[in-house]
């Protein structure tokens, strides 16, 4: 059986971005009441947190939150308004560019790297008690070829943040503990299992 690796939650990213998504993204609850399979993975986003913001007010003007000069991703960083409304990129953002965002839950900002995986890579979503600890937990399964890049990905960046964007919002932003290989992942944190169950369905754009 394949091992399951573990990705650690930061405790006050839990929930991240999640209020208000799943209205407006479809998706598809599979035979098990925890488990979803993703069904518009168009949305859905991974990419590497190169910094993090502590929440505050816009201080500036809207500035480009897609650029590759990180002066000009400070700038836009600290332009942002997390506590407005819907992201005005609202899924448009280029996967090939950074990204300058935030979660609209606590507020925090982040400034992005490309994506380097997509929806696509994702096949199911599903949240359950873990017996030995205790604890929620929410369980990734990627495709073959997901599973590849992650396993890359995560090897080259442990004990970094990956952030888990849905429509130009973050969901989530774990941290790396090792090379997860095998296509199953873990992510820990303090939730409940209704919060486990939540974050699971706005993983899957539910």
């Amino acid at each position: 059986m394949t091992s399951v690796r573990i990705l650690l939650v930061v405790v006050a990213l839990v929930l991240v971005g999640i209020t208000g998504c799943q209205a407006e993204v479809s998706g598809q609850a599979d035979a098990d009441a925890d488990g979803f399979v993703v069904k518009d993975p168009s949305r859905l986003r991974f990419r590497p947190v190169l910094t993090e913001l502590p929440p505050g007010p816009a201080t500036a003007t809207a500035g480009n939150r897609q650029s590759a000069d990180p002066a000009e991703q400070q700038a836009a960083a600290a332009a942002l308004d997390c506590a407005q409304g819907p992201d005005p990129l609202d899924g448009r953002d280029d996967p090939a560019l950074p990204l300058v965002s935030c979660d609209r839950v606590n507020g925090t900002k982040y400034v992005l790297g490309p994506a380097f995986l997509t929806g696509a890579d994702l096949a199911k979503a599903t949240a359950q008690l873990d017996q030995t600890s205790g604890r929620s937990i929410i369980n990734l399964s990627f495709t073959d070829a997901g599973s590849r890049t992650w396993a890359d990905w995560t090897a080259a960046n442990i004990g970094k943040q990956v952030a888990m964007v849905l429509k130009s919002r973050v969901l989530t932003a774990p941290m790396v503990q090792s090379a997860i290989v095998g296509g199953e992942t873990q992510i820990s944190g303090q939730f409940t299992l209704p919060e486990a169950r939540q974050l699971a369905r706005d993983i899957a754009g539910i």
